[in-house]
């Protein structure tokens, strides 16, 4: 699986494509821009490597910023809020069936699709 390739191959915003399965463990690309929404995930860590552009992960007490080649997790239980003023391309890592809303602490955007990943269709 080439990651540029299957960044390219969808162009919804907040809606993670599923490129691999590790074990119990879905690896994720997504693209962002504008804000998620506040909310954690009880049961895991999240882990969030930017591929292109830059991503800001708000957390209580800071702000996190990624560029391209960084990584971070969130542990599990932190609330979080990630977004991408300018847009990004990020890899996610997390347990198969993990929502991508987790606990939310506010209502859903419209924007932001809730969803535990979409199988990716390459042409």
């Amino acid at each position: 699986m080439n990651i540029t390739k299957a960044l390219a191959s969808f162009d919804a915003l907040w809606s993670p494509r599923i490129v691999a399965t590790v074990n119990d463990y879905d690896i994720r690309v997504t693209k962002v821009k504008g804000e998620h929404l506040w909310h954690s995930h009880p049961e895991t860590d999240e882990f969030f490597m930017v591929v292109e552009g830059e991503l800001d992960i708000a957390l209580r007490d800071r702000t996190v910023h990624l560029g391209p080649g960084d990584v971070f997790v969130v542990p599990r239980g932190v609330e979080h809020k990630p977004s991408s003023a300018h847009g990004a391309q990020i890899l996610l890592v997390e347990p198969s069936g993990t929502s991508t809303v987790g606990d939310p602490l506010e209502e859903v955007p419209d924007h932001v699709d809730a969803t535990t990943g979409h199988a990716l269709r390459l042409p």
